[in-house]
């Protein structure tokens, strides 16, 4: 409808009315205003399956909701490194939205994921906000491909379950544009959602839903969202003060008292009038994209849609290990299949995103009746219980052993965080006993966040399925008998121990105050920089062939930053079965003096090679993958140096780098006192420049030579190093020069002080 249109009808509508649109008719619908013929449409929960309930709702999985295809979870998706296959989920999931009439499905969930431990992290992406962002493009873009609306979430800067409804995120400016807004920046402005979620978090002292620099400033004025902003279920604080910071529909409905207090807010002057139209209108706007669009025939083929599942995990699963080839698996073989996942496969999170499958098929479905193959059930997850002797005996008559483990429905579920990193006992105990007894043992995984693995040394195969969704089975059967070569990559790193990761020991203590004390130094940027060993590192995944990453091209050797640089380079399959290969182009900072990741992932390309084939990728890097954001200047900006482009085929893995220097278009003007130390003047040109026409005739000789880093001032055995004398200087602050140059006084390096700011100000 046209925008004279909606507000034309905005202008018919009483206050009462006005603010009713801005509060949920009920817990799952937006509300209509028959008078006005407006539709009252629907939103349900995603994110990778339709939770459409009937009846009344809720939003922690516990009431049925009508049959639906579940996909792999997040965390399996986003491993595909795929933009496209998170297209295909989201163009499916917009189908069945038409034949259900649902105009919102909320997802895809795009929180960073900070720790490990989040109990939700199943949902979320990736520790990486480039491969975030991409995802959820992908996503977005199938659903709205459908016409029906996306809605990301959780805006913003929301990680962890423990009070997560009160809880104040304290992170600072720069971690905020470069990882937690990073992750959702991408997604708006490539894929342009109808709608977005925010949190029910606090960041740095004002919730989410109140939160006007991020809803408005950021979201509006910076990135162009035109769509409506939500409140997740129950996140508004305030309905008057969230209003006034942007936020346009709190849910879920009917909630009377945020209607009324909205009213008498626009009637007594409090929320300015222009604000209430403005939210209406943005809610109209989707409401009627949707209606005027909606298939009313549309039906959904539920057969294709679980071969589409299906299709998803294949790509997403990731390898981790492979010794002696001992996948893939051969007709033929003596395979014991042990555990309970084997016929009861877990294949989903709990909570909002709890799908009601349209049929679930499991591993043994699929393999039960091939020749040579039994089955040991090894473990009994209600009682917790392991029969270990009937598992091993079977192991040791077989010719391989595949183990099905993974977490519990408990372990894992929205609003519970983990405690530990660790499968249950009983497991674990399981796969050593097996292990020790049969030498050709290989490990499946179901869990939807990274465990750590006492018994890696003891198996020779490991498979992360992650949460495969609805046609696991079929995939996993594919995965293991080699129909389809595992070409899945890890978007988080997987620790040794929890006492490893970035945020331990206060993750999952502080309830009140959450300080991101790690800062920029989430996930991979964390254990590389500090150099710590890991499990299994970001971008990690096996391949049933080999790949060569040859010929690194820049095509050119210097830059600015208004510039763009293309990289290439070739990859070729150098096995003996078709593959895909993942392109990782990952940018090294130049030394600024500043701490910085060791390397941030800036492109990310998969292709298919055939044995023997070369193909040549090529990805453009333009200013964002060598800036930095600068909490002086409130904006991206490049310090000049030389930066490496590095291919690999994971963050801990280079195989390929070649140097290129850029220069910053813009010079950063910063305001010097005579506390100011010398090397930070000295660090400026055009600092350096005015500091030594007026320091050099003051001080002379050898001080001089000595400031502008020239000459040797060591004299004797006990005179500092020229190198400590250096350092000694750059050290000290301008107002100490006066004690080595006789004639100055602190009123001249005040003056100094005035002309270098002034002379940077008018470069």
């Amino acid at each position: 409808m046209e925008q004279s249109k909606i507000k034309e009808l905005v202008a018919q509508m009483t206050i009462e009315e006005k603010a009713s649109f801005c509060v949920g008719k009920d817990f799952w619908h937006v509300q209509g205003l028959e008078r006005l013929n407006i539709p009252s449409v629907m939103l349900t929960d995603g994110p990778h399956g339709l939770r459409k309930q009937g009846g009344s709702g809720d939003h922690l999985g516990l009431g049925s909701s009508n049959p639906a295809i579940c996909f792999p979870a997040g965390c399996a998706t986003a491993s595909s490194f795929d933009p496209e296959i998170a297209e295909l989920v989201g163009t499916e999931l917009g189908k069945l939205c038409q034949a259900e009439d649902v105009s919102t499905i909320l997802g895809p969930a795009m929180n960073i994921k900070r720790s490990p431990l989040c109990g939700r992290n199943f949902e979320y992406l990736s520790e990486d906000p480039l491969v975030s962002s991409r995802m959820g493009a992908g996503e977005i873009k199938g659903i709205q491909g459908q016409n029906v609306g996306a809605c990301p979430k959780h805006f913003l800067a929301n990680n962890q379950e423990l009070y997560r409804q009160t809880s104040n995120s304290v992170v600072d400016e720069q971690t905020l544009r470069e990882i937690y807004l990073a992750s959702f920046e991408g997604a708006v402005k490539e894929a342009k959602p109808w709608t977005i979620m925010c949190s029910y978090n606090k960041i740095n002292g004002t919730y989410a839903s109140e939160n006007k620099p991020f809803m408005t400033d950021v979201l509006r004025g910076e990135w162009d969202f035109d769509g409506y902003m939500m409140t997740d279920w129950g996140a508004c604080d305030d309905p008057v003060d969230s209003v006034a910071a942007g936020m346009d529909l709190c849910m879920p409905g009917p909630v009377k008292d945020n209607v009324r207090r909205i009213k008498e807010a626009a009637e007594n002057g409090t929320l300015d009038m222009e604000k209430l139209d403005r939210a209406v209108e943005r809610v109209l706007n989707i409401v009627f994209k949707y209606a005027e669009n909606h298939d009313k025939d549309a039906t959904y083929d539920f057969e294709a849609g679980h071969e589409a599942a299906r299709k998803v995990e294949t790509e997403s699963a990731v390898l981790l290990k492979n010794e002696d080839a001992v996948l893939p698996l051969k007709d033929g073989e003596k395979i014991v299949y042990i555990g309970e996942y084997v016929k009861n496969p877990r294949y989903q999170g709990g909570g909002s995103s709890h799908i009601h499958p349209y049929k679930v098929t499991g591993i043994w479905d699929v393999v039960g009746e091939k020749e040579g193959v039994s089955f040991a059930k090894g473990y009994d997850l209600k009682a917790e219980t392991i029969e270990k002797e009937a598992a091993v005996e079977a192991a040791r008559a077989a010719d391989k052993a595949v183990i099905f483990a993974g977490l519990p429905d408990s372990y894992e579920t929205e609003g519970l965080d983990r405690t530990n990193m660790d499968l249950p006992a009983y497991q674990n105990e399981l796969i050593a006993a097996v292990a020790a007894a049969q030498p050709n043992t290989v490990v499946v995984l179901h869990n939807g966040s990274p465990v750590s693995m006492p018994w890696i040394d003891g198996v020779k195969g490991v498979l992360e399925l992650y949460l495969g969704g609805e046609a696991v089975g079929l995939a996993t059967a594919d995965l293991l008998y080699g129909k389809v070569n595992p070409s899945g990559h890890l978007t988080e790193t997987f620790p040794i121990r929890i006492e490893d990761t970035p945020t331990y020991p206060y993750y999952g203590v502080e309830k009140d105050d959450v300080k991101y004390r790690e800062e920029r130094m989430v996930g991979y940027r964390y254990y590389e920089t500090m150099k710590r060993p890991v499990l299994f590192p970001f971008g990690y995944g096996l391949s049933y062939t080999t790949f060569s990453y040859d010929n690194l091209r820049l095509d050119r050797e210097a830059m600015t930053d208004a510039e763009e640089l293309g990289v290439s380079v070739d990859v070729t399959n150098t096995g003996s079965v078709a593959g895909k290969a993942l392109v990782q182009v990952y940018v090294a900072p130049c030394a600024t003096g500043e701490i910085r990741p060791l390397r941030e992932l800036r492109a990310f390309e998969k292709i298919a090679l055939e044995p023997g084939e070369k193909k040549t990728v090529t990805v453009t890097l333009s200013k964002r993958a060598f800036a930095e954001w600068n909490t002086d200047i409130h904006d991206w900006y490049v310090p000049s140096g030389t930066y490496r482009i590095q291919v690999g085929t994971s963050a801990a893995n280079i195989v390929a780098e070649k140097p290129v220097d850029v220069t910053s278009t813009r010079m950063l003007k910063p305001k010097f006192t005579v506390n100011t130390a010398l090397g930070e003047i000295m660090a400026h040109p055009v600092g350096k420049q005015v500091l030594m026409q007026v320091m050099g005739p003051m001080m002379g000789g050898d001080k001089a030579a000595a400031l502008g880093g020239e000459g040797d001032v060591a004299s004797d055995d006990n005179a500092l190093s020229q190198e400590a004398m250096m350092a000694t200087g750059m050290a000290m602050p301008l107002r100490a020069m006066v004690s080595f140059a006789p004639d100055a006084s602190i009123e001249q390096m005040e003056q100094l002080i005035a002309a270098i700011n002034n002379a940077i100000e008018n470069a």
